[in-house]
C-alpha cells in the first residue's frame, strides 16, 4: 500500500477535524494523519487505488490546500 505526503495548510485540530469529516468517508483511505507539530503541515496518506490528485481534491473540498510533497 502506497504512502502518500502533502503539504498542507491545515493549522490546528479544528481544522483537522474538519478534513476528517471528508477523508474518513474515502473507501480507497486506510489510514491519514497530519503533524500538527511539523511546520510544513505534512498529511500522510496510506491507501489503495486512489490518486494523489484525488487526495488533494478531498483536501479542497474540506476547504484546504495540499500539494503533493
Amino acid at each position: 500500500m502506497p504512502t502518500m505526503k502533502f503539504k498542507t495548510n491545515i493549522r490546528c485540530s479544528g481544522c483537522k477535524a474538519k478534513v476528517a469529516a471528508i477523508l474518513n468517508q474515502e473507501s480507497g483511505i486506510t489510514y491519514w494523519d497530519v503533524d500538527l507539530n511539523d511546520p510544513e503541515r505534512i498529511l500522510i496518506v496510506e491507501a489503495d487505488s486512489i490518486a494523489d490528485e484525488q487526495i488533494i481534491e478531498l483536501v479542497k473540498k474540506a476547504g484546504y490546500t495540499a500539494t503533493k510533497f
